[in-house]
């Protein structure tokens, strides 16, 4: 069992930047890949990134270059530098865990890859 809680949303100008957290408890951490997703009102859940449990690390292309996503197995926790943040970033970000010893890219871009969850942050970025 793995328990996620996420922070660091918050509402930030265009522009700025933000770092999110998810602090993660369960022995087995480091196994599972750690992703990022979010999600706006009305829309489907869309991935952001991930950091798998060998910490390949995938973006999606509408964050790439912008985005860094890194986890510390020592404390449990996986991290997300938002920089360059406009409206259309505006959207609950939620940390899951998932992809056990999975590093592929195809597979860990997926919801149904993720079986635990937080309950989300949201951030909203002012135009």
């Amino acid at each position: 069992q793995v328990q996620l809680v996420e922070s660091g949303g918050g509402l930030v100008q265009a522009g700025g930047s933000l770092r999110l957290s998810c602090a993660a408890s369960g022995r087995t951490f480091s196994s599972y890949a750690m992703g990022w997703f979010r999600q706006a009102p009305g829309k489907e859940r869309e991935f952001v990134s991930v950091i798998s449990w060998r910490s390949d690390i995938y973006y999606a292309n509408s964050v790439k270059g912008r985005f860094t996503i890194s986890r510390d197995n020592a404390k449990n926790t996986v991290n997300l530098q938002l920089t360059s943040l406009d409206a259309e970033d505006t959207d609950v970000y939620y940390c899951a865990a998932g992809g056990l010893y999975t590093s592929n890219s195809y597979s860990l871009r997926s919801i149904s890859e993720y079986r635990y969850w937080g309950q989300g942050t949201q951030v909203t970025v002012s135009s």
